[in-house]
């Protein structure tokens, strides 16, 4: 039985940052956040884009293409940050009620920047597993650009953290856009490398913290962090990439397209030339940032815009996300003509 993407929507905020802002405020060189960070411009929130608001605004764009009803969901699962208008709430219970699916029912996931896939994991199998799930909707936003702190030279990598919010529609029993394997690795020796370092249990958020910025991610060992991260970083990336478009069948020579996260330019780069890729077999988000795990579904429909996925492509997703998480997952692009097992 398969299960395809049927429709994705995305909603990005009016409000951008340029190049030169973040260098103002971080004293890097514009020429660095340029080319070597890679950002032209990126997305921030404005007043009313709340994290699972900007979801809400996604979902809707999304039911809206696929002329699709919402009481036709079964499942809604929110893929977006716990940074959101509240701690302690379920965010897709919310997106439930503000897009009328009266006959879902819904739950949060969480895996950093690696949400979208996983969700897309975890979407197939609910559906291949219960007769009653035939159509779930994915949705998410994300502002962690509100944890940023440009004079602190440890979270430079962060500094293209964005906003948005992104949603799509995966339905049982359809021939187009199939959902086929992904692969997942997470690595718990870097699982406090990057943190916020209060507000939780071990550090209570207290007026003086809150009052000296210490709310804001930290990397508590960057040169430890480097240097074991550049051991397996893009080691990793690769694998899951190989490994997701294996598993379903096919090699890196059938690749078409790959949507990937926003990272510095130099990584983009490396990974489509270590899979024999053009650069214009995927999209790099110089004018967007890193809007976390809404970045897939936005290279996606980019990608379908510019004309660059066309019927019988093989795509995949890829992620990366702190934590330290790598995911991919491979899509078989367009109408088939029977069903694939």
């Amino acid at each position: 039985m398969n299960v395809g993407i049927v429709s994705t929507g995305i909603y990005l905020p009016n409000y951008r940052m340029t190049a030169e802002e973040i260098s103002r405020q971080s004293n890097v060189p514009v020429d660095v956040v340029q080319t070597k960070l890679g950002v032209i411009e990126k997305t921030i929130a404005g007043p009313e884009d709340h994290t699972v608001q900007m979801a809400i605004w996604a979902a809707k764009k999304a039911l809206e293409k696929a002329n699709q009803s919402p009481r036709e969901i079964d499942v809604i699962i929110y893929i977006g940050e716990e940074h959101k208008e509240y701690p302690l709430w379920t965010a897709a219970i919310k997106i439930q009620e503000e897009i009328g699916a009266s006959n879902a029912w819904a739950f949060d996931i969480q895996l950093r920047c690696g949400t979208t896939i996983m969700a897309m994991k975890v979407a197939k199998s609910l559906m291949l597993a219960d007769d009653q799930i035939h159509t779930i909707l994915l949705a998410g936003g994300y502002r962690n650009h509100d944890f940023i702190d440009y004079t602190n030279d440890r979270t430079r990598f962060m500094y293209n953290l964005g906003a948005g919010g992104g949603a799509m529609i995966l339905r049982k029993g359809v021939i187009e856009n199939i959902v086929l394997e992904s692969d997942v690795i997470t690595d718990g020796s870097f699982s406090e490398d990057v943190v916020v370092p209060i507000g939780g249990t071990k550090q209570p958020l207290t007026p003086e913290l809150l009052q000296s910025g210490a709310y804001r991610l930290d990397v508590t060992d960057p040169e430890g962090m480097k240097a074991r991260l550049e051991q397996k970083s893009l080691s990793n990336f690769l694998k899951v990439i190989r490994q997701s478009l294996t598993k379903s069948g096919y090699d890196e020579s059938k690749l078409s397209y790959l949507a990937m996260l926003h990272m510095k330019k130099s990584a983009h780069d490396y990974v489509l030339h270590s899979l024999g890729l053009k650069e214009s077999q995927s999209v790099y988000l110089s004018h967007y940032g890193h809007i976390g795990q809404i970045d897939q579904i936005l290279s996606l429909e980019l990608a379908l815009e510019a004309g660059k996925i066309k019927n019988g492509d093989i795509v995949t997703l890829v992620s990366a996300g702190i934590g330290y998480a790598w995911g991919a997952v491979t899509i078989q692009w367009g109408k088939q003509k029977g069903e694939i097992v």
